[in-house]
């Protein structure tokens, strides 16, 4: 049930179709290599306000717990840029909803196999795979390996998560809020 209210919360926050404030943008560009920033301003506008919303979060948490170490930029970066990959699907809000629906009542994998379709299949095929295409986004864009690595990841069980746990955890966290 908490992905469900995490999902709405999501679909209502996005209604307005704004993107975050100029003064969250300004921040975003400083925190970002030119090659991730070009990729973040490309996505959709909540999809930027939240990212900006999210590692906003993450650097207040990280004040009270795990150092923020000369260097970490990557941990802000990974905040900022785990759902990158839905660039490449062009879906907005009502897609996306359309998207999350079809892959509940075909499956997942089925979805998934749409992948050289054309239109719309090819789109929510892409939608659900934006962990993926994320993280070869940012291989392209020259990131960090672990912030590479949130991206492909952050959809994944715990056990699956390859960075640092103590980070892991209050960017899923930070995400889910």
């Amino acid at each position: 049930m908490g992905e469900f209210w995490h999902l709405a919360s999501r679909f209502f926050a996005a209604l307005p179709n704004r993107g975050p404030r100029e003064a969250d943008r300004v921040w975003v560009e400083s925190v970002l290599s030119q090659r991730e920033y070009d990729l973040w301003v490309r996505q959709y506008p909540p999809d930027r306000r939240h990212s900006a919303s999210v590692a906003r979060r993450v650097e207040r948490r990280l004040a009270g717990g795990p150092a923020l170490e000369e260097g970490a930029r990557w941990v802000l970066a990974s905040a900022l840029l785990h759902d990158i990959g839905k660039i490449e699907a062009g879906l907005g809000t009502w897609g996306r909803v359309f998207a999350t629906v079809i892959a509940k009542i075909a499956g997942s994998e089925r979805v998934l196999r749409w992948v050289h379709d054309d239109g719309c299949r090819g789109r929510v095929s892409s939608y659900l795979r934006h962990p993926g295409i994320g993280a070869e986004l940012l291989r392209g864009a020259r990131s960090d390996p672990r912030t590479i690595a949130w991206a492909a990841e952050h959809h994944e069980r715990p056990d699956k998560w390859t960075i640092p746990p103590e980070f892991a955890q209050v960017l899923q966290e930070c995400d889910n809020d």
